[in-house]
């Protein structure tokens, strides 16, 4: 795979159109300024904005893919073998972050449900919610392995990328995610919390974008 610095460029781009994308997905699913009980809201989201956030949920996906497509490029001095586990690593993050999401259509409906029929929301919820989390688990061993590569190589120099930018790699703020959320509340809660995982990603893939804007490949 070879592309020349201006579409490195436009993927790094598309990186922070998913982030940005499934971000709105996660505000349609979340988002009342009355309220920030996140089961309660997406019970009482329209329809129309529960399936509009699973739309969103694949659209991400194509972007973030081509994301990853950017991160590779930053890569090439890397030995081949290390530079594709990076490459398979972050293209089923990547692709996790659009099924994880769609996935929530299921936590929704059932919340939505159980409002109408005046169920409990948490017992409603559990299923789905339990199926969600699992998802998640299955990701996590591929994002520490993505992890130990990513910040060895760019320390060790044998990437396109500075070294500052393992500061803005999503390890740091997933791990600070509790912290954060903890000490925020309401409205903010739900921009910044209900979306954390979408924010880290922008951040990345803008900080990365920075970094190889005028890199040569």
């Amino acid at each position: 795979m070879n592309i020349n610095n201006f579409w490195t460029k436009i993927f790094g781009i598309f990186g922070i159109l998913g982030g940005i994308t499934l971000f709105s997905g996660d505000m349609l699913f979340y988002y009342d300024p009355l309220n920030s009980n996140l089961f309660e809201n997406m019970g009482n989201a329209s329809d129309l904005r529960i399936i509009y956030s699973a739309v969103t949920a694949l659209l991400a996906a194509w972007f973030y893919m081509f994301g990853v497509v950017h991160v590779y490029q930053a890569f090439k001095p890397s030995k081949t073998l290390v530079k594709n586990i990076i490459f398979i690593c972050f293209a089923a993050i990547t692709i996790s972050y659009g099924v994880v999401h769609g996935a929530f259509v299921a936590i929704a409906t059932s919340s939505k449900l159980a409002i109408q029929n005046n169920l409990d929301l948490n017992e409603s919820v559990l299923l789905a919610s339990e199926a969600n989390n699992t998802l998640r688990l299955l990701v996590y061993p591929i994002f520490g392995l993505l992890s130990v590569l990513f910040i060895y190589q760019v320390w060790k120099k044998n990437t396109l990328y500075p070294r500052w930018i393992i500061l803005f790699f999503p390890l740091i703020p997933f791990l600070i995610q509790d912290f954060i959320c903890k000490n925020l509340s309401g409205n903010i809660w739900i921009i910044v919390c209900g979306g954390y995982l979408n924010h880290i990603l922008i951040i990345f893939f803008t900080a990365s974008t920075i970094a190889l804007w005028n890199k040569k490949n």
